[in-house]
């Protein structure tokens, strides 16, 4: 028997479908540096690769435009708009660390300072209810472009000092290793999309309830001792995750 989502020869689905499909493939292009000269083929010509109508290319790249990767000039054809930065998932490493092939990060410190840790940030630091911890909220820009808007409480013994370090310049995993005498060993994280609330929005330039990427990452030594919890918010439109998974079969 057939599944209903199955698509089957000759039946013909909506352009919205289909064009959201196109729509996919040449957003991976775009952000991958693949147009020469940073501007796409011409519709035919995407028409005729994608074997597509024109009607519904153009509406993969209208789909483009509104995720602000593209733009259309007359008598230039589709140019490419956005310059993303990939953010590499296969490492534990500081956005300075990551992103050092790009440019220059800045960390703007914008609150630091000893905090009650809310039940949760305790427990899943290791430490007794009620217990303080050092709480940083950093802006950090990349060529001097608001990238990323990172929450960060650590754990007390080691987030003591942070006051008189070069935070500006320095990623705060560095100055953990420094403290701890040992490296980091790992980190438990989760990637899911948010929307701008007003703070985050007014800090990082985009309109409230833009669609930002959050990354909640608990980082541990590498004795397994949990020592920094972290909520950073992504501008999306500047910044691509990418990672490579290998598949563990038993």
């Amino acid at each position: 028997m057939t599944s209903e989502n199955t698509v089957r020869p000759g039946v013909r689905r909506p352009r919205a479908d289909r064009a959201r499909q196109v729509a996919d493939v040449l957003r991976r292009q775009v952000l991958a540096g693949v147009f020469t000269g940073g501007a796409l083929p011409h519709e035919e010509r995407l028409a005729e690769e994608f074997g597509e109508s024109r009607n519904t290319v153009r509406e993969a790249l209208d789909l483009l435009r509104t995720e602000g990767l593209v733009r259309r000039v007359p008598g230039s054809g589709t140019l490419v708009l956005a310059d993303k930065v990939p953010h590499g998932l296969n490492r534990l490493q500081g956005l300075a660390e990551t992103l050092h092939e790009h440019g220059e990060v800045v960390n703007e410190v914008r609150s630091l300072g000893p905090v009650r840790a809310p039940g949760p940030v305790a427990r899943r630091l290791g430490l007794p209810e009620g217990a303080d911890v050092v709480y940083v909220e950093r802006l950090r820009r990349l060529n001097g472009l608001p990238l990323s808007l990172d929450l960060t409480y650590l754990v007390p013994d080691l987030g003591a000092g942070l006051d008189a370090a070069d935070l500006a310049h320095t990623d705060v995993f560095r100055l953990i290793e420094e403290a701890a005498g040992q490296p980091l060993g790992s980190a438990e994280i989760t990637l899911e999309a948010v929307s701008a609330d007003a703070h985050s929005a007014s800090v990082l330039e985009v309109p409230r309830g833009a669609a930002l990427l959050m990354l909640e990452r608990l980082t541990t030594l590498a004795d397994g001792r949990p020592v920094d919890l972290e909520y950073v918010r992504f501008r999306g439109d500047r910044l691509t995750m990418q990672g490579r998974l290998l598949r563990d079969i038993p």
